[in-house]
């Protein structure tokens, strides 16, 4: 990238840090997930609070670490994940806007609870589109490369003006996610349904955006058979051979081939990305 005198570099990327929008929906014909940022709620939110659209490009930081230095007079927000912003080494909390001016450094720290941070800057982050989206998608590798120190991010240039609002209420994380019945309910036995709903699971270590994995009892199958790959969306439960369930994440794969016994709430598939590993979660069933 060309040396720029605006926009931000950055200097540490944490676990792994990703420019993320709201993704590349409508691709499914094509073999293409949707990707974009896990917690689209938080997304959203630190769009709003430095006056983005509110599907504009920004940084998702995993488990926080990300630092990044301004080469020019810039509004930035941290959102996602409660947690606590160093500015030249002085504590700011998260959710708010905050100006930065040259050479001054943000450091998100890691969150006491949740997993996902998002740092917005006024004009949204710049780079290459693929299929419309500068979202990156880590199960196809569509969209720009993970973060890596040194690197120069370009800015937009902002066209909405900054809103009255400079603070927002953190969204905690929850650990009780609501679902419905899934398209492949009938194929596993009622005691399976009950157990679905009021087991403690606890979430798998090798957790990513493609799906958070859970342990717990078995869900055991009222029909053995095979089922032909069908369609899958952000949020579907599904269950495998092992009959332990995984709800899928933004970078899913289009298809599956294992029967779907749940999908949970738009809202809490984004609450289902900042589940740590480790942590319990149940599930509730939403009355339609």
């Amino acid at each position: 990238m060309k040396e720029t005198t605006e926009g931000l570099v950055v200097d540490r990327t944490g676990a792994l840090s990703l420019i993320q929008d709201l993704g590349r929906g409508g691709q499914a014909h094509l073999g293409v997930s949707p990707s974009g940022a896990a917690d689209r709620t938080a997304l959203r939110l630190a769009n709003r609070l430095v006056g983005n659209p509110e599907g504009a490009a920004a940084i998702e930081c995993l488990f926080g670490g990300l630092q990044v230095r301004s080469r020019s007079l810039c509004w930035v927000t941290v959102t996602g994940a409660p947690t606590e912003v160093l500015v030249n080494g002085t504590g700011i909390g998260s959710h708010s806007s905050i100006p930065l001016g040259p050479g001054d450094t943000l450091l998100i720290q890691a969150p006491p609870r949740g997993v996902r941070s998002y740092l917005a800057v006024r004009g949204g982050i710049l780079c290459h589109q693929t299929l419309g989206s500068r979202s990156t998608d880590v199960l196809s590798g569509l969209g720009p490369a993970p973060l890596e120190p040194g690197q120069q991010l370009e800015v937009g240039r902002a066209t909405q003006p900054l809103p009255d609002t400079d603070l927002a209420p953190p969204n905690q994380p929850r650990k009780s996610l609501g679902l419905l019945p899934g398209p492949r309910r009938d194929w596993f036995t009622p005691s399976a349904w009950q157990r679905l709903l009021t087991a403690a699971w606890k979430v798998s270590r090798d957790s990513d955006r493609v799906a958070t994995r859970l342990g717990g009892p078995g869900l055991e199958r009222a029909r053995p058979e095979e089922l032909p790959s069908e369609a899958i969306i952000r949020g579907a439960i599904q269950v495998t051979s092992s009959g332990l369930p995984l709800i899928f994440g933004p970078d899913h794969p289009v298809t599956g081939g294992y029967p779907v016994i749940a999908v949970l709430t738009d809202r809490d598939a984004d609450h289902a990305a900042q589940l740590r590993p480790g942590e319990t979660v149940h599930f509730t069933q939403i009355r339609g």
